[in-house]
């Protein structure tokens, strides 16, 4: 039975190398964070205002359909606020929020639908939140020249040592995406990220004067790949 040697032998010495890969690309999508509210003494009435609030926004979202890729609502609440003082519980409000998440790839539009949304009733307005779609081909670019840059250094090293790479042995996948994350609803707020924040308070609906439109410079995107290569050599000449 031949013995194991998981450090190589003189004749067969075993290298370790880590490879990486630092891409800065342009972002392919953007997300809006929008929020409705409502707030009335009557619950029916909260739900109609919540109601109206939210097709105002579908409206103007549905102006820009060839610029949104995703439209979601993701959260619904009505919650009653008691009195404070008393001592029977007592409503003194219901409060109604409306929760809509969109998903945008033409950038040149963006700044359009941000002032659009900030100008409804009672509309807030969060992002936009930076990112790159989960099959770009950033990540498969920074995958390949993580492994090239493992692959450079092994040779180098082989070379210092007056040797040749012989053949590898194993690749490991170490952490090999991880882009800045792009925002809030599953992804996050990045740390630093350019972002617009805006609430509407205006009358009824959208306002009479048309609001200035956002000029909205896309944050860059940053990604890294990292692998753990081993490799065997020839005998080195020492």
């Amino acid at each position: 039975m031949t013995p194991h040697h998981p450090y190589g032998t003189p004749d067969t010495p075993r290298l370790a190398v880590r490879g990486e890969a630092h891409l800065e690309v342009p972002p392919e999508i953007a997300q809006l964070d929008i929020t409705i509210n409502a707030r009335n003494t009557e619950r029916h009435t909260t739900l109609e205002d919540l109601t109206r609030r939210n097709t105002h926004v579908l409206n103007a979202l549905n102006t820009y359909d060839h610029a949104i890729d995703h439209l979601e609502t993701s959260t619904f609440t009505i919650t009653p606020q008691l009195t404070e003082k008393g001592r029977h519980e007592r409503v003194h409000a219901y409060h109604g929020h409306l929760h809509i998440t969109a998903t945008i790839s033409d950038f040149t539009a963006l700044g359009d639908i941000t002032s659009r949304l900030a100008a409804l009733d009672l509309t807030r307005v969060d992002g936009p939140w930076w990112s790159l779609r989960p099959d770009s081909p950033a990540h498969r670019e920074a995958r390949r020249q993580a492994v090239h840059d493992a692959l450079q250094r092994a040779r180098e090293y082989a070379d210092a040592l007056g040797a040749q790479l012989d053949a590898i042995t194993e690749l490991a996948d170490i952490e090999a995406d991880t882009p800045t994350p792009p925002g809030p609803l599953g992804y996050g707020p990045p740390g630093g990220a350019r972002a617009a924040r805006a609430a509407g308070y205006g009358g009824y609906g959208e306002t009479a004067d048309p609001e200035p439109t956002l000029d909205l410079a896309p944050q860059r995107q940053h990604i890294h790949a990292h692998v753990n290569a081993r490799f065997t050599m020839t005998r080195p000449t020492l």
